[in-house]
């Protein structure tokens, strides 16, 4: 059985490491994924359309585009990650200046893309949004996975996370009434050819013992954006391995 048959989906930074493997697996569950990406072609028959979330423009030309072409929009994966060259710095570097930049290219951006398209679901009186958040939006980060690497957890990351886990709730409450459901998955670490000792701090505290893969997080969101959840909203899907759970 397919899933995601004939529902439009868009997902933003579907050309990154999680976005790409969204994707995939909405076209494997017969979902038609538009990849709104600043890397994609301009061009829907390709199911591609470039965009910039960090643009309010931009964000309105897509969505007036998919919904031109193809009538409606039942899903949005926001999966996009801008941030800027100094994000990765530790909580004492970590400028005013990065942690209101990266607050606007990430939270406000994600909250655009929402209100955009939930106008458009309105009128529906149906649609699925999944927000694409992450352990260190529920727990505080381990430090500890860090030692032995130059490799550090900058205090913007959990801020934003946090608060797009409880904007979703928010989104859930707001919009149920109209047949509209609002979910996070928040991911664990995800292997990406990361400093081997980071790698193997982070498998001897995870119960399954392995960092996670896009393809173990992929079928969740198609999960989410499928009729099999209709009664599931408001909620924070953990794929972590366990993580947070000890």
């Amino acid at each position: 059985m397919l899933r995601l048959k004939d529902k439009i989906i868009i997902v933003t930074g579907g050309k990154g490491l999680l976005g790409a493997a969204f994707v995939k697996d909405i076209i494997k569950e017969g979902g038609i994924a538009i990849n709104a990406d600043i890397s994609s072609e301009n061009d829907l028959n390709k199911f591609e359309i470039k965009t910039d979330i960090t643009s309010d423009d931009s964000i309105l030309k897509t969505v007036e585009s998919v919904l031109n072409t193809f009538g409606r929009i039942d899903g949005l994966v926001n999966s996009a990650y801008p941030r800027t060259s100094d994000w990765g710095n530790s909580f004492e570097d970590f400028s005013p200046d990065c942690w209101r930049k990266n607050l606007d290219m990430q939270l406000t951006s994600y909250f655009v893309f929402c209100q955009t398209v939930l106008k458009h679901m309105k009128k529906q009186q149906s649609g699925s949004i999944v927000n694409i958040a992450s352990i260190y939006g529920a727990v505080g980060p381990d430090f500890s996975i860090y030692k032995g690497t130059q490799m550090t957890n900058g205090p913007g990351y959990s801020a934003i996370k946090g608060g797009l886990i409880n904007f979703t709730r928010y989104l859930a409450s707001c919009f149920g009434k109209y047949g509209i459901r609002a979910n996070c998955v928040s991911p664990g670490g995800i292997f990406d050819n990361q400093n081997p000792v980071f790698v193997k701090n982070y498998e001897e505290k995870v119960p399954l013992n392995r960092m996670g893969t896009p393809d173990d997080v992929a079928p969740a969101v198609s999960f989410l954006l499928s009729d099999e959840a209709r009664y599931i909203t408001g909620h924070n899907l953990m794929v972590d391995g366990g993580w947070t759970a000890i």
